[in-house]
């Protein structure tokens, strides 16, 4: 088992979009291996390639006891009305923000085989699916806060002993 440092708030990896998984190489299953045992340590619902430092378009789940992971994941569906939920993330530490997430999402990616997969969620799974595209994209869930809500999580963060 291989679980990866998570990167935080402020390094490069976390605002860089990531590339596309050309070919499924050895490396890449080692990739989305460590990053299922990553996800797999206690109150992780998600974790994307970019917070263990690899750009690279892959994330893994673990939401209500569902292992999986997606390769070049896209959002291909969302619906519901968009509500302020409370969010967090393992790249930022010790803050929770009402962020506008839709409740219902759909995503598809590849698996190891090349094989589409098709992931649907509601709930938190939709969350993770949302935040995880999001980090693949370059983006962290701040970015989604009101103009006032960022104010006010970048004075909590300033505040925070790791920044």
């Amino acid at each position: 088992m291989t679980v990866r440092e998570i990167r935080l708030y402020g390094d490069p990896v976390l605002r860089t979009a990531c590339s596309i998984i050309e070919q499924i190489t050895p490396s890449i299953h080692e990739l989305v291996q460590d990053l299922l045992d990553t996800t797999q340590l206690p109150g992780r619902a998600g974790v994307a390639a970019p917070q263990i430092g690899v750009n690279l378009r892959v994330f893994s789940f673990n939401v209500h006891g569902e292992l999986g992971y997606l390769i070049n994941p896209k959002i291909v569906e969302l619906s519901g009305d968009p509500t302020e939920i409370d969010e967090g993330c393992l790249s930022v530490p010790g803050l929770w923000e009402k962020t506008l997430r839709y409740p219902n999402a759909v995503a598809e990616g590849i698996n190891l085989n090349g094989d589409l997969v098709r992931v649907s969620g509601a709930g938190l799974l939709a969350q993770a699916l949302q935040h995880e595209c999001d980090h693949l994209d370059g983006k962290v869930y701040l970015d989604r806060l009101s103009v006032q809500g960022r104010k006010v999580a970048m004075r909590k963060l300033r505040e925070t002993d790791w920044f």
